[in-house]
């Protein structure tokens, strides 16, 4: 334990479940961003879509997971399964950046939020039920 200089005493531990929590909710916040677009029919996400070739469905089902992704990374019994969900669909952006975008740089960023994803799932590992440790 460390005392800061007001006197109160602050643990490792605690520092870094704040500081999963501040990751946690920019995250999501980012993602409620993402989702809208999607959600809301904005032509260039219609477009996109397009080009990808599943349909506009496709477009409605990815933002909603982008929505329910960021709404759990704010549940604490969610986090860590919404967490790797979320890197899921990362793959998936990544994928589709890659072959059917044909834009290698723009998978960049999905591949680099993914690497983002799995940590953030680690380090929640303890709140999903199925990998908590007895």
């Amino acid at each position: 334990m460390t005392t800061s200089a007001n006197g109160t005493t602050t643990s490792p531990r605690r520092a870094v479940n704040v500081g999963l929590w501040v990751l946690q909710v920019l995250l999501a916040a980012f993602f409620v961003f993402a989702a809208a677009p999607k959600l809301l029919g904005d032509p260039l996400a219609v477009q996109m879509f397009d080009q990808i070739g599943f349909g506009q469905w496709f477009r409605h089902f990815t933002g909603a997971v982008e929505l329910a992704g960021a709404i759990g990374l704010l549940i604490p019994r969610l986090c860590g399964l919404a967490a790797f969900g979320l890197a899921l669909v990362m793959v998936g952006a990544a994928l589709a950046e890659l072959f059917p975008l044909g834009a290698p740089a723009l998978a960049l960023p999905p591949l680099a939020l993914c690497l983002l994803f799995l940590f953030l799932a680690w380090a929640r590992r303890d709140t999903v039920p199925v990998l908590a440790r007895s």
